[in-house]
């Protein structure tokens, strides 16, 4: 999830942790600890653009990762806020700040490495990185913990964030498996035979979903709205074999594929060649000329050998994404 979301859930954790012990001090620790996964983000800035991709929600969201840190970090704590805190009880806020921040990643579309070093990447794709109706209820129980000193109070109020929080993520969970239901249903009446579906929310809300239908030949996308009232249409895309052939002895190709899961596509543009990650939608549906939101030009540097580098987001695509789901959110 994003920052400003993991900050709010790490002091909301510190809190009900240590609030008694720590007060206030709790909106300091809880944003620290509560961001300390992410910083991964950090050292891929001194990587390539693959690599620091590739190390996104590892090693530095796993549970491993955090028995050995918790212990660390928890002495450091138990040291500055001497006599308010134990080593072990200052652990333990470590411990669960951390391990929370990881909880809410699970739901995302981008997958988290949470049993490092196994390799699997575990990803309920029922929330988008960025959702204020997560976020919100959290931010306000908080406000109202910050202007009391009553313990108590303060807990009521940490609980009932979290509680409407958690609600809201279990009913985005229920509102996947209604649009999986429809897509499914969608690909029955329609004879559309397929290996594989993901279906994962589109940008700040659960009402529109996309969806991927896996075949031996390519791709079909769609999306859905809960308010739509015609038919799921499917638009079909190419797996471009051919173009494939000329990437398969590339190191960062074979990197990539393994990032998106296998779900991508090599389109060509301008005698350019792009790898496009299938997993986070369309800025356009032009079948003829798709652009995606995570693609990367593969750029020749030895015969077989091309260098992956992620395109740039300009912000009139980002614009063009929002007006296109606000549109779609409404129904067809």
């Amino acid at each position: 999830m994003d920052s400003l979301t993991q900050i709010v859930l790490g002091i909301a954790t510190a809190e009900l942790v240590a609030g008694k012990k720590l007060q206030n001090k709790t909106f300091l620790y809880g944003a620290i600890l509560g961001t300390i996964p992410d910083l991964d983000i950090v050292v891929g800035k001194f990587l390539s653009d693959v690599e620091g991709v590739a190390i996104h929600r590892g090693l530095s969201h796993s549970i491993l990762f955090f028995v050995f840190l918790s212990p660390a970090l928890g002495w450091v704590i138990s040291k500055i806020e001497k006599n308010k805190i134990s080593f072990k009880s200052a652990s333990l806020l470590a411990f669960w700040c951390l391990i929370t921040h990881v909880f809410l990643d699970l739901f995302t579309s981008w997958g988290t490495q949470i049993l490092w070093p196994l390799d699997y990447r575990f990803a309920l794709k029922t929330i988008f990185v960025i959702d204020p109706l997560y976020t919100i209820p959290l931010l306000i129980s908080l406000v109202f913990v910050w202007k009391n000193k009553d313990y108590f109070i303060r807990r009521k109020y940490v609980i009932r964030g979290l509680v409407i929080s958690s609600s809201y993520l279990l009913l985005t969970c229920a509102l996947k498996l209604f649009a999986v239901h429809k897509f499914e249903k969608a690909m029955q009446n329609q004879n559309l035979a397929h290996q594989e579906l993901i279906v994962k929310p589109t940008a700040f809300n659960c009402i529109l979903w996309n969806a991927n239908v896996a075949t031996s030949e390519g791709y079909y996308l769609a999306d859905y709205s809960l308010f739509d009232s015609q038919p799921i249409r499917f638009t079909f895309y190419s797996k471009n074999k051919e173009l494939e052939k000329k990437l398969v002895n590339s190191y960062d190709f074979q990197q990539l594929i393994k990032i998106s899961e296998g779900w991508y596509l090599v389109s060509t543009q301008n005698n350019r060649l792009f790898f496009n990650d299938l997993r986070f939608g369309l800025l356009n549906d032009n079948p003829e000329n798709p652009q995606f939101a995570f693609s990367y030009q593969m750029i020749p540097m030895s015969d077989g050998i091309y260098w992956a580098e992620e395109v740039p987001k300009a912000k009139r695509d980002g614009k063009a994404l929002l007006k296109k789901i606000f549109t779609r959110l409404k129904g067809n």
